[in-house]
């Protein structure tokens, strides 16, 4: 059963957020969407949809519904991590063709593109996306697909989507964008010419650092039956209780989103008036060079900061030093967490190119939680004493 009829596709993120895909579920009227925990399902008289759990779960088609709700597109897919919707996108793409990239973007997703996927004979190019002119001229016969992180990862980056999109179209090229930090809540690339979206779900959309997941969202038919058929010959399918952890965490997230961003605007500030910091990152800052793109094309700036420091020593001193900030991977949850990218998330990206993007020994990425705001800032402070 997929009945959708009192769904209002209208409905402002705020709301949509809270009742996902079908409110409540259609069989039983459960409004918290049940854990059809089942691999497998009776064979009916007449066909329900549902056959084996890796073709598709109830709870999973609800996140799907969802996640593709949220983004304003007509089908979602939901994996068991980031890296296997990365993976599932790259399996569209053959031998000899090209795909041009974020040169700064999270070293997991170079490593796949790197290390697997270019032995199979797809090349990548690592330019700098925020520069709209270089990916015209970075253009070849070959080129399939242009993959941007927007803001990037850790330098927070931002290209300019609909530019960049219209430059793909015109080429028969397609538009992927990892949607990772500012989540549909703040950003629909799908809206702005976009072909394809990726989230790592373990981050904001989870919420709270307690599963992983991954999704994809598409407008286009075809592109949707080859995606389906991917995912269920892979199998890198999300469980049924991942799912529901997902469907719950999204309730909330433009309460944390909100406050997140609020906490992080106050802290980038702070950071930019402390002495030993060099630079802080971030896009909310109105001095960030695309401070307008970003007001252009999302409706919030998110909360992630990176800030370089004065020297290594200092950089491991706050590591070390902070308390109620968790020195710790992964960013997106509700508790704070720093990160070391250049010994952590971003080590399998080559030292050339890491020095280029000044992701160096000095720079720390902060993923602001939704602690008290003086709390964040007085554990900053005292770790850089």
């Amino acid at each position: 059963m997929n009945d959708n009829s009192n769904r209002d596709d209208k409905l402002d993120i705020e709301t949509k957020v809270v009742h996902g895909g079908k409110y409540y579920d259609p069989y039983t009227g459960a409004i918290s969407f049940p854990i059809y925990q089942s691999a497998t399902f009776r064979h009916l008289s007449q066909d329900s949809g549902y056959d084996y759990s890796r073709q598709q779960n109830p709870t999973r088609e609800e996140l799907e519904n969802t996640i593709a709700n949220l983004e304003n597109g007509k089908f979602g897919f939901s994996f068991s991590t980031g890296m296997a919707a990365i993976s599932t996108v790259l399996t569209l793409f053959s031998p000899n063709q090209h795909i041009i990239v974020s040169d700064d973007l999270y070293g997991g997703t170079y490593r796949i593109f790197e290390e697997i996927y270019s032995r199979y004979g797809i090349e990548f190019s690592y330019i700098d996306t925020s520069k709209t002119y270089e990916v015209e001229k970075s253009f070849k016969k070959n080129t399939a697909a242009v993959f941007i992180e927007t803001p990037s990862n850790p330098t927070m980056k931002v290209s300019d989507i609909s530019a960049i999109a219209e430059i793909a179209q015109s080429q028969q090229a397609l538009m992927i964008v990892d949607n990772t930090f500012l989540t549909p809540y703040y950003q629909r690339p799908l809206e702005l010419g976009a072909d394809i979206v990726v989230h790592s779900g373990t981050k904001y959309l989870g919420g709270h650092n307690d599963t992983l997941a991954g999704f994809i969202v598409v407008n286009n038919e075809t592109l949707s039956h080859r995606l389906k058929l991917i995912q269920k010959s892979e199998g890198a399918v999300l469980a049924p209780f991942d799912s529901w952890l997902l469907l719950r965490g999204i309730k909330t997230l433009g309460v944390r989103l909100k406050k997140q961003e609020e906490n992080a605007l106050k802290v980038a500030k702070w950071l930019k008036g402390h002495s030993k910091i060099n630079k802080v990152y971030y896009i909310g800052l109105p001095e960030h060079e695309a401070f307008e793109i970003s007001r252009k094309q999302a409706t919030g700036f998110g909360a992630m900061i990176s800030f370089t420091v004065e020297n290594t020593e200092i950089a491991q001193q706050v590591l070390r030093k902070v308390r109620m900030i968790i020195f710790a991977e992964s960013l997106g949850g509700v508790e704070s967490l720093i990160t070391h990218p250049m010994t952590q998330t971003h080590s399998d990206i080559p030292k050339l190119i890491r020095e280029r993007l000044g992701v160096n020994d000095r720079l720390l990425r902060l993923s602001v939680g939704i602690e008290n705001v003086d709390d964040i800032i007085n554990d900053l402070k005292q770790a850089l004493e």
